[in-house]
């Protein structure tokens, strides 16, 4: 009997399920506070526990995505529910015993490889479901990281003030749970060689079959993946920083209050969201590598002219502009990846080409720090920013040349058969 074939809409909207839970990671800035005044440390050592989930993160993304393909997106997602549940739980017993290295463990260790598998499990499923629609499907999942700091900040706020800070992490690690159980209980690959109805690669539509269809092995063999991983790197990593910096950034030119900066970080996460899905939906009709083209050459100016701008609306429009664009980089690797190197792989290769969000999450906001401190100029820091986008823009532009070269072979093949 013929399996009944699963909604690919309800498949989206299980991996968007995901990451929100996962994407809550983001809000971590809301128990800073409450966190640090039980353990009687500083807000700095306490935000550790953050810096350590987002390097087991990319360290999971690098190193687990062969065994995440291997299991499929089901078991390893509900994996990844277990795993980021009982670190946030675990961390809400490390409040209640006081023990702030049980805390790093639970919260920064296995939490952070929950984070890891639950950020991959749902990708390679979406663009197999979505050979029509890459940018789409995996803008709307990623986005639902980027949104979650607004679902769960507020949530977090009124739980610490009314259940207690230990009572606050086991409830909230129970709702992720759950939500991430439910959603990857879903999840599963389409049948191959699987096309939605009426859709055939490359006719009648903007969508052209993948250039190749290769190993992770394969993959780290070529010239493009390296090109790939370093347009992330920059973009990850100056995105990071200014983000990072935003707040000091509006007291020191638009004489904004903290209060006042703080508002406006609150709408980073909404334009953070917002690209995710808005560019990588506009990558469907445009081309992954003209998209990146766009952001790197935009971003040039942007970085270089932001610290000159006094407009405090033109500062504001081109400040979220970016924020857009670094969001939009995570949603679009999934929908290149699979455009480069076919789906074979493509949760083990998008997940080594992830290995640069852990390094540029160190690397970005240190270097910004180095030079501020030592410059003292916001002109100066933005603009070392400024060459590294040309650097990327140069390396997107030989990416798209070999596209470009690679896709001229297959032709030629074509017509010689």
């Amino acid at each position: 009997m013929k399996q009944k074939l699963k909604n690919r809409w309800l498949i989206a909207l299980s991996a968007i399920g995901i990451h929100i839970s996962i994407g809550s990671v983001y809000a971590y800035s809301v128990m800073t506070n409450p966190v640090k005044n039980i353990f009687e440390v500083e807000g700095g050592d306490i935000k550790w526990a953050f810096k350590l989930a987002i390097l087991f993160l990319g360290l999971t993304t690098t190193f687990l995505g062969k065994w995440v393909e291997k299991m499929g997106p089901k078991k390893s997602g509900i994996i990844a529910g277990i795993f980021y549940g009982i670190g946030i739980i675990g961390a809400g017993l490390a409040v209640q015993i006081t023990s702030l290295s049980l805390f790093f463990i639970c919260y920064g260790v296995i939490g952070g490889i929950g984070l890891g598998l639950g950020y991959i499990a749902p990708v390679s499923t979406l663009i197999k479901w979505f050979p029509d629609r890459r940018g789409l499907a995996t803008g709307m999942a990623i986005m639902g990281f980027g949104f979650a700091a607004l679902i769960f900040g507020p949530i977090m706020q009124k739980l610490f003030e009314n259940v207690g800070v230990a009572n606050t992490f086991y409830i909230l690690g129970i709702i992720y749970m759950i939500l991430i159980l439910v959603s990857a209980s879903y999840l599963s690959t389409p049948p191959d060689g699987y096309l939605p109805e009426g859709f055939i690669p490359g006719k009648g539509n903007n969508v052209q079959k993948d250039l190749a269809t290769i190993s992770s092995k394969e993959a780290l063999k070529t010239t493009s993946f390296y090109y790939l991983w370093i347009m992330m790197f920059i973009n990850i990593a100056c995105g990071i920083s200014l983000i990072a910096a935003a707040s000091p950034m509006m007291q020191e030119k638009l004489n904004y209050t903290p209060i006042e900066a703080a508002a406006i970080v609150g709408f980073i996460g909404v334009f953070n969201g917002l690209g995710r899905l808005f560019w990588s939906s506009l990558s469907d009709y445009l081309g992954r590598i003209n998209i990146f083209i766009l952001f790197f050459v935009f971003q040039i100016f942007a970085f270089y002219f932001l610290p000159k701008i006094d407009s405090e609306w033109m500062f504001l429009a081109v400040l979220f502009t970016v924020i857009t664009m670094y969001g939009a980089g995570y949603a679009i690797l999934p929908a290149i990846v699979g455009d480069l190197f076919g789906t074979k792989d493509l949760g083990v290769i998008n997940g080594r080409v992830l290995s640069a969000w852990a390094i540029a999450g160190i690397v970005g906001p240190t270097i910004y720090d180095v030079i501020k401190k030592s410059t003292g100029s916001l002109d100066i820091t933005l603009a070392v920013f400024a060459g590294l986008f040309v650097i990327a823009l140069i390396v997107s532009i030989l990416l798209k040349k070999l596209i470009v070269i690679t896709q001229k072979k297959i032709d030629l093949k074509k017509v010689i058969v």
